[in-house]
């Protein structure tokens, strides 16, 4: 073990867990900038803001913008931030651990939490060389056989969800949330049973993840209210019961004979929580947005069953819904802009998937697209850990939707209907769309 970080805690191997404060949660106490008082963008030329509805609303317009005019966009915002908009940027930082550390991966108003080379959500926010050490332990649990096994399971969870979404939308006049009813328990189902935690906290979920990421540092929670609090329980319990799930495996894993800090475990079930949670369901719920509007895509998909991993893999490339963020650690100079020691980097591989330069017709979705090394799970050593699992969850969410839902639309010509995400994940939170002819799918 080269990290002194990973040493048992004082107490025993497995003490040390207390209560604390999520990495961006705050105490009632602590001042904070309130939910939705940032100023409004004035100029998105010489600033921009990603946490505003505005943003939300109009990102690709946003991406396309800096690409073509301002391919590394600042902002005196949180402190100093970078957004670097073109796919050979955001590559070049993405592989770049020299100059950039991962021990900030959400852009907030509070700064840095974690601290190099584990950072607070290991492996995600780690440096190498702990980086590896961190990654390895998950990919086990998420190896094709492992997610292989937990497709049966979330093909029923996506069929009993359906059976319930066409009732009702048979008593509202065909109206439904296809992101509320539908795409957004797909993954808190999956990634709870995997946890072992109850699949009906799905809300209790929703609302770390609102917090975290919508609303980074713009939120005061009581402590007994954070999603720390919630799983340092489960946690604890897993420590003294081992059970057969994925808390219990980290909880009980060791590097090299020596186990794994409370905050390393802490730190990995959260990033699993809520990076494995919210990153799908926007998939899920940005590719049922584009069918419901392109009703030739999806009958292509209802009656050519070959087209499937092709349009799996554009519906994350021209969907991509996550944007990481980087600090900072010495100057460096991109593409033109001189960057800081401390400063933010955020990393939109949404906009560098939809670069010209990387892709052929790259604002245009392509349904059969056969080259398409995209970015959607990211670029370099981060490069998502859980990419196995995601994408059997958006493959049998659309796959059992398009089989059981013959015909929809989006509900309303108004674009506003449909509310996107703030923050660093953007997919819809709000998706009205109405169902004109479905069969409800029996139970397997």
């Amino acid at each position: 073990m080269s990290s002194s970080a990973e040493q048992p805690p004082p107490g025993g191997p497995r003490a040390g867990f207390a209560p604390r404060l999520d990495q961006d949660e705050v105490d009632l106490d602590q001042p904070i900038t309130p939910a939705g008082q940032h100023p409004p963008v004035q100029d998105w030329d010489t600033d921009f803001d990603h946490t505003v509805t505005e943003y939300a609303q109009n990102a690709p317009e946003v991406w396309r913008h800096y690409r073509e005019s301002c391919p590394v966009a600042h902002t005196e915002r949180f402190g100093g931030a970078w957004f670097p908009a073109r796919h050979s940027d955001v590559e070049a930082i993405a592989h770049d651990t020299d100059h950039f550390s991962s021990r900030g991966v959400i852009v907030n108003d509070l700064g840095f939490r974690g601290q190099a080379p584990v950072g607070f959500a290991p492996p995600i926010t780690s440096d190498p060389p702990f980086h590896q050490i961190a990654r390895k332990l998950l990919l086990g649990p998420f190896s094709p056989k492992a997610v292989a096994a937990l497709e049966p399971a979330a093909r029923e969870t996506c069929r009993s969800l359906l059976r319930d979404t066409i009732a009702a939308a048979e008593g509202s006049g065909g109206i439904v949330d296809a992101a509320q009813s539908y795409s957004q328990h797909i993954p808190v189902r999956v990634i709870a049973r995997m946890l072992g935690l109850p699949e009906s906290d799905g809300e209790v979920f929703r609302k770390f993840i609102h917090r975290i990421l919508e609303k980074p540092g713009q939120v005061a929670v009581a402590p007994d209210d954070t999603m720390a609090a919630y799983l340092e329980t489960a946690i604890l319990e897993r420590i003294a019961e081992p059970r057969d799930d994925l808390i219990s495996y980290l909880a009980h894993a060791d590097v090299d004979g020596v186990p794994l800090t409370p905050d390393h475990v802490f730190g990995s079930i959260a990033l699993l929580l809520i990076a494995g949670i919210d990153t799908t369901w926007s998939a899920i719920g940005s590719s049922l947005w584009h069918l419901a509007q392109n009703p030739e895509h999806h009958e292509r998909l209802r009656n050519d069953p070959e087209v499937w991993p092709f349009a799996i893999e554009e519906f994350l490339r021209y969907y991509a819904p996550v944007t990481m963020a980087r600090v900072v650690e010495e100057p460096v100079t991109v593409n033109g802009a001189e960057m800081d020691p401390g400063d933010w980097v955020l990393l939109p591989f949404p906009s560098a998937n939809r670069d010209s330069e990387a892709f052929d017709d790259a604002e245009e979705f392509v349904i059969d697209r056969k080259r398409n090394r995209h970015a959607a799970f990211g670029l370099g050593i981060h490069r998502c850990a859980g990419s196995n699992l995601a994408r059997m969850e958006l493959r049998v969410a659309l796959k059992e939707w398009v089989d059981a839902v013959e015909s929809f639309e989006l509900a309303s010509d108004d674009p506003d209907a449909v509310r996107w995400a703030t923050g660093q994940v953007r997919g819809p939170r709000e998706l009205p769309v109405r169902i004109l002819a479905a069969t409800a799918p029996e139970p397997t």
